[in-house]
């Protein structure tokens, strides 16, 4: 039987990528130190040292459980999207899609004004919105436009909104974080909001209307859920019914 090698750290443990008891717990802690570092100092805090100083360990324990300082950074954004994840609220039937989508919104914008440096580190870099729980909360995000697109609500095309909704929560944070203190004005928030709700709905449901359009996403919207059809038939309706949205 081979002998276990040591670390360079020389704790005995298992070199990078390899499991160990505890190691889920130590990667933790570290994560956690390198947030509290982030939020107080910064992105030029997250030293490699300094992580390993914060959670008692030595330097070349990190390289062993991140791979590098870019893994540990990767580390840090997946925590952050899981954390703003689990903010969110999902009601399957909302009572009104369009307040439930400005709740949405200011839902991404506490969080990001709540902590600033770390939603600077995951949305400034686009490599860091490769994580599992960005996509999660992507879903998410797309489970509220279907539902804005089945009750005829949604004017533009359920990725261009998506698109949209996106930018403008990223773009609200990130220029509120820039401005001087003094400059910070609640309008901004309200008003960017408020023109997002204008870009991608309606007032009133499309469907009451005459015209195509608003009826194509509609349909369009719940197509998934039908199972008369088959793949081939759904496939020839959904380009014609995104011929027939594209016409608003």
């Amino acid at each position: 039987m081979p002998e276990r090698s040591t670390s360079e750290d020389g704790t005995g443990a298992p070199a990078y990528g390899a499991a160990s008891p505890g190691r889920e717990q130590t990667r933790q802690r570290v994560v956690e130190a390198a947030i509290g570092l982030l939020t107080r100092g910064g992105r030029d805090a997250v030293t490699t040292r300094a992580v390993a100083d914060a959670a008692g360990l030595q330097p070349p324990a990190i390289y062993r459980l991140f791979g590098d300082k870019d893994g540990l950074l990767d580390a840090v954004v997946e925590y952050g999207f899981a954390a703003f994840l689990a903010t969110k609220h999902v009601d399957p039937e909302p009572q009104d899609p369009i307040e439930d989508l400005r709740a949405g919104w200011d839902v991404a914008i506490e969080f990001g004004l709540a902590n600033p440096a770390l939603y600077t580190l995951m949305y400034t870099e686009p490599s860091r919105t490769s994580s599992a729980a960005f996509k999660a909360g992507m879903e998410i995000l797309r489970g509220r436009i279907r539902r804005l697109a089945a009750g005829g609500w949604l004017r533009v095309d359920e990725e261009l909104a998506a698109q949209i909704i996106h930018a403008t929560a990223r773009g609200a944070v990130l220029t509120w974080l820039s401005l001087p203190q003094d400059r910070r004005d609640p309008a901004l928030l309200s008003t960017l909001r408020e023109s997002m709700v204008a870009a991608v709905t309606n007032q009133q449901p499309a469907v009451e209307h005459s015209g195509p359009a608003g009826a194509a996403r509609a349909l369009r919207a719940a197509l998934p859920e039908q199972t008369s059809l088959s793949s081939a038939e759904q496939l020839l309706l959904r380009e014609w019914l995104d011929r027939l949205a594209a016409e608003a």
